[in-house]
């Protein structure tokens, strides 16, 4: 009875942690689908340009990617937890001074220091629990929080526009604060340090630079994260196009388009869930092996069934499938990635995410409104991420699953 009791109690403590880190990395769609139902009020309230208001959005995305740059290497040499507190405070503020910003240029300096400072969290989360556990117990880990994180999509754009008609652009930016403040407290309580002083790596820029060119002098490294960032590639062009594709060329209302977008985020969610559970039987490599297999498959039909004239149902059930089989990728490339430089999570961590949403900013103003530019570039996404899966990564043997002793444990 007292071992079932402790078992419990760990599985409710990571439980806790995994929930904690999965909601400090979900800052992305969180600070940038709520507010975009508001931007044409956002640009007449502020009396500036349409582009002037869509470059807060560039500002975040830019901040995004040079705070996971420059914390990700930090953290190998100075611990995660001090950095990950102090990305999120100054995440609070910097939300804070959104929701009071006079005028649209102290609005995108705000959102700059809101998408660096939440760097830490995107970053700082992948590292967590790659210093706590490896093998397929990360990699189940990384699944769990994907299909937490999925979640966010789908909450988002419908508490956004809900929020854009009662309370405006600037209570959304206040809702933002109150969540990044709980994100905040989440850390101070239920994340302890998890990179002991004995494997840190020595400070300053050249250590660093040492670690980089090591992460991406190392084949399955570069072939595990380009599978992500190739897959999150195509994942972001059906993002990108989907408003113009469901709603311009297959005739959806508002309405149906929310409800086929949430489904599709819901089938990601879940396919992550369902990945999770299947690694207590197969390898991190085999499932996603099934994962691109199957992206660039769908993909494949999506761009014949497009150019066949995009039929209505053919299109939106070969796109929940496309999206669904991201579900295998991401949380499957990620550990694998990390696991070949458990020395420098942080770093590894970080090229990851830098190259995760470089290609997403490279996709999305390629894609149009033009349903075969999607699905062509999904197509293209799909292929790449295999073949860097199968030419540089492989179907390697996992490392032994272990939970290192840093206070606590994987499932």
């Amino acid at each position: 009875m007292r071992g079932a009791a402790v078992v419990a109690m760990t599985r409710a403590r990571t439980a806790v942690w995994i929930s904690v880190l999965a909601l400090i990395s979900a800052i992305t769609p969180l600070a940038t689908d709520m507010y975009l139902p508001s931007f044409p009020v956002l640009a007449a309230e502020l009396g500036t340009t349409a582009s002037n208001v869509q470059l807060t959005l560039t500002a975040f995305l830019v901040g995004l990617a040079l705070g996971q740059l420059v914390i990700g290497p930090l953290s190998d040499s100075w611990g995660r937890r001090g950095l990950l507190l102090t990305g999120t405070a100054v995440c609070v503020l910097a939300t804070l001074v959104c929701a009071l910003a006079p005028n649209v240029w102290v609005l995108i300096a705000a959102r700059f220091v809101m998408g660096f400072s939440g760097g830490a969290g995107v970053v700082l989360s992948r590292a967590v629990v790659a210093d706590r556990t490896s093998g397929k117990r990360a990699a189940r880990l990384f699944s769990v929080m994907m299909a937490i994180q999925g979640i966010a999509p789908v909450v988002a754009p419908l508490v956004g526009g809900t929020l854009a008609g009662l309370v405006g652009w600037r209570g959304i930016f206040w809702v933002l604060t109150g969540v990044t403040a709980v994100m905040f407290i989440g850390v101070l309580v239920t994340i302890p340090e998890s990179l002991p002083a004995e494997r840190r790596s020595g400070g300053g820029l050249g250590p660093m630079a040492r670690d980089v060119a090591s992460a991406l002098g190392r084949r399955r490294y570069v072939g595990y994260s380009l599978a992500f960032a190739l897959a999150f590639a195509a994942l972001f062009a059906y993002i990108s196009g989907s408003p113009f594709v469901l709603q311009g060329t297959l005739g959806l209302s508002r309405t149906q388009y929310t409800v086929a977008f949430a489904i599709n985020a819901v089938g990601l969610a879940a396919a992550s869930a369902a990945n999770a559970q299947l690694l207590r039987r197969y390898t991190p490599g085999r499932l996603l092996l099934v994962g691109v297999s199957a992206l660039v498959i769908c993909s494949g039909l999506l761009t014949a069934v497009v150019l066949a004239g995009t039929p209505r149902w053919p299109t939106l059930v070969l796109l929940f499938a496309a999206v669904l089989s991201v579900g295998f990728v991401l949380g499957n490339a990620s550990a694998l990635a990390i696991d070949e430089v458990p020395e420098m999570a942080g770093t590894g961590s970080a090229l990851l995410g830098a190259l995760q949403f470089g290609l997403g900013a490279v996709v999305s103003p390629l894609v149009g409104s033009s349903a075969v530019t999607m699905a062509a570039l999904m197509l293209l996404a799909a292929t790449l991420a295999a073949a860097s899966f199968v030419l540089l990564g492989g179907i390697a043997d996992p490392q032994p699953d272990k939970a290192r002793e840093s206070g606590l444990s994987a499932p």
